[in-house]
Formats: structure tokens, sequence, C-alpha cells
């Protein structure tokens, strides 16, 4: 099934009273800000960015060497970011799903996979251990087909996989309906290894366990800059710095302090849509009882959940890039995307029309061309890199935050060897082609969903060239 384009007048009533506020952010449970720095000081590791990458390598470091004095500089709140605004969905896979890793890293994606699972272990095992309330579950995804076409390959893909060591099993339709009631639903892949989970508590409770360990947060910080002085890196603050010998940066998609890693990333827009709290009888009508991730399998694609107060997170489709990498609060609410979603929203449940929604919040994802991080250095090594997550990062940030610590350290190990490791991405154009391939692939892309699938020249060239743009 093709979604519709436009919302019908009903559909935007079900958004009049939603607040554009993330609805993970919008909780008693929010901690107050710690104070911003305001005084030169020095530490042996400053942290730029208090998101999921920075919170990571931030308790990583100082749980590795408890004497070593790390700096978190964050220039607004932890996690008002990606990781106060996404789906919630933890998937073990570090190269935005196996099929991709698989085609971009073959040789490797047996360990790749192996990593990505230890993770996802690593991350549970964390939450548990800090006793961090987060609401993590073990719930697995299913990726539904709406598509006769899409069948096929949906179907051999737990045989390709499982020597590779994923765990996938095929549903059918009436399996999948069995779990979750939509009339669009033709099968489903289900990954039993995906974990959901209230993304901003999970921040704040890596944020609180940084706090008791000694890590020094600073909060509506703004970085400037990096000054290399040779021997130190001065960080310099709109009212402070930091000497430091090491550097690690975890700025997603906001504009990055080594202009030339702006080559490689670009702020993509992606738009949520959160319902009120469900009826006994409208979850009954549903089902959904063991609160599965879904995603459909479309190149664009939605992502859907529900939450521990029985409501139903609608997210994705749209990922809308402004010129010139645009990125700000003024891009975080979408009128068209918010009206667009809701439509898909009741035409994937249409028994669930006249649902309401609550909130309605858009946020930047840090795209690259292979959909997957990518990492580097600079200052001769003193300072190092991790981004370009493409909306998958909520558990890969983890292994993002430990490579970085790694490259920082000068280790060779089975991380840091890694070929997705060691190379860059392509580059994307500079501007004004950047906005034009963009846009240009993403036409394409809505068309090769309205057509069966068929991948018109453009997207033909795209893949020809190892960049496979599917999402």
């Amino acid at each position: 099934m093709s979604f519709s384009r436009e919302p019908r007048p009903e559909t935007l009533k079900s958004l009049t009273d939603a607040s554009n506020t993330p609805f993970w952010l919008d909780d008693p449970a929010r901690p107050e800000p710690v104070s911003s720095l305001d005084a030169s000081t020095s530490a042996d590791l400053v942290i730029v960015g208090a998101g999921f990458t920075g919170l990571w390598a931030a308790l990583l470091a100082k749980e590795e060497n408890p004497s070593r004095k790390v700096v978190l500089l964050e220039a607004g709140e932890a996690a008002s970011g990606a990781s106060g605004r996404n789906g919630g969905f933890m998937e073990a896979s570090l190269t935005h799903g196996f099929a991709n890793g698989c085609n971009r890293w073959p040789k490797e994606i047996s360990a790749i996979t192996a990593m990505g699972h230890a993770n996802l272990n690593e991350i549970e095992a964390t939450v548990t251990r800090l006793g961090i309330n987060c609401d993590f579950l073990r719930s697995g995804e299913l990726l539904v087909a709406t598509e006769a076409y899409q069948l096929e390959d949906m179907r051999i893909a737990p045989e390709t996989a499982k020597p590779f060591g994923e765990q996938f099993e095929w549903l059918e339709k009436e399996q999948v309906r069995s779990l979750a009631n939509s009339p669009l639903y033709l099968g489903a892949l289900f990954d039993p290894t995906v974990a959901m989970v209230n993304p901003a508590r999970l921040a704040w409770g890596l944020r609180k366990a940084c706090l008791n360990i000694g890590v020094r947060l600073y909060e509506n910080t703004p970085v400037s800059r990096l000054d290399d002085e040779r021997k130190s890196i001065l960080v310099r603050t709109s009212q402070g710095s930091v000497r430091t010998t090491k550097v690690a940066l975890a700025t997603n998609a906001f504009p990055p302090l080594l202009k030339h890693i702006s080559r490689y990333m670009v702020p993509v827009y992606d738009y949520a849509l959160m319902t009120e709290p469900l009826s006994a009888a409208q979850r009954a009508e549903i089902g959904w009882q063991a609160r599965q991730g879904i995603s459909d399998s479309a190149n664009q694609f939605h992502y859907y959940r529900t939450t521990e107060d029985g409501r139903i997170l609608w997210g994705g489709y749209d990922a809308v890039y402004y010129k010139n990498n645009g990125v700000g609060p003024e891009y975080d609410r979408n009128e068209e995307s918010f009206g667009l979603l809701a439509e898909h929203f009741f035409e994937t449940f249409p028994q669930l029309e006249g649902l309401r929604f609550t909130h309605a919040w858009g946020g930047a994802i840090d795209t690259c061309s292979r959909f997957s991080p990518f990492w580097g250095t600079a200052h001769n090594g003193r300072t190092a890199y991790v981004m370009g997550f493409t909306g998958l990062g909520v558990s890969a940030s983890r292994f993002g935050a430990q490579v970085m610590l790694d490259l920082l350290d000068g280790r060779d190990n089975e991380r840091t060897r890694l070929s997705m490791v060691q190379e860059k991405p392509v580059p994307f154009p500079p501007e004004p082609l950047r906005w034009l391939v963009i846009n240009l692939t993403r036409r394409s892309l809505d068309q090769a969903d309205r057509t069966q699938g068929h991948r018109n020249l453009w997207l033909q060239t795209l893949d020809r060239l190892g960049l496979g743009f599917d999402s």
C-alpha cells in the first residue's frame, strides 16, 4: 500500500492540542541543569556533547580509570538533542541493519554482529547495575511488509543472516496480525534481540552515574572552538576554557568543531507524534500486548512503539534536509510532516480513528552516506570524533564512544582494526549541489515506494557508487 500524500481535515483535528515539546523530555523526572562553565580549568579528557555518545564516553573513561579527570561540556542540557527525541529503539546492529553491514563489510560482518550484540548486552547490564529506571524492555522488533513485492527478500532473510549470528524469524500474515492487528500487514521479520527504552530517562540515568563518579559536567556551555597548542588543546567556551591533552567530540548533527567533518555528515530532520493513552477497548482492537517495536519496510519508513503508560509513538517517513546544513529550534516543528504522519497512523490503524495526539516534535539526525557511524582523529591523534549514526544510534552510541576512547588512547584492538572504523563514508557535495542531490534522492525513494520498489536511474547510479540510499 502507498501511503497518502495529504491528510484529511478530520486527521488534522487530532493534532489540535499537541505540544511541540518532545514527549520524553516533558517529564517531571527531568533533572535540573547544573551550572555552566564560567572560568578556566584543566582536565585529562574533555568530551563535547552530553547526549548518549558523550555520556557513555564519560562513564566508560571514568570507570576504566577513576583517577582520570574528565570534563563533559554540553551546549544545552543533557539529552536535549537527539538522545531525548528518538523512538527509543535499541537494536544490536552497529551498521544500520544486517543487510547494510553485509553489503559494505562482508568479510567483517560476523565480527561486527557479535560486537553489536555484546554491546547491547553490556548496555542492559549497565542499566541493571546502576538501577536506571528507563523502561528497558527486550520486546523485540517487527519489520512489517505492507506491499507484496517486499515479501520475497524478507522471507529469506533469516536463512541468509543466521550464519553471521543474527536470530531473525519470519512471520506470515496471520502470525503478525495476531501480535499487532493492522489491515496493512502482509508478513513480518521478527528480531527478538531488540529492546525498547525510554531514551531520555536512560540518558538522565547515565548523567547521574557520571556525576556520582566524579565527572565534571557543565551544561548550557557551548564550545566555540578548539585551539591546538602542540602539547595541549584549549577548549574554548563562551565564558571559560578547559586545557586538556585529549578531546572527544560527540556533537551528533550539530555543526562540527572540525570543519572538514561537514563533508561527510548532513543533518536531516525526523518528526514524531505521541498519542494519548489508549483505552482498554482501543488496545483490544489492535492487540500489541507484548510492546514490540514495529517499523515498515518501505524506503520512506515509519517506526512505532508503545510506552509504559499505554501510548503509541509514531515517527519517521519524512527525512527533511534544510539548506546549508540547517539546524536549530525553528526546524523542530513541521506542520506538514505532522499532518502526514497522523494520516499514515490512521491508515495503519483505522480502528483507532478519533484518537488524539498529545505531542508532536522533531529533531536532527546525523546522516552519512553509508548509514552507519564513522570515526576520525585530528590534532595528531589528540582529538577523536564519531558521528553518522543515521537514526540508529541509541545503542550504537556506546560502541561509538568506546572506539573514540580507543583511538585517543592509541589502542590496537579488534574494534580499531575494523574497516568500518578505519574508512570514511563517501562525502556529500558542497552546496547548492548538496541540497539538489539530497532532494532528488528523496523524490526518487518516494517514487520507488509507489512503483513496487523499482529504483530509477538515479537510485541505480547511487547503488553502483556504493551509496545505496534506502531511507
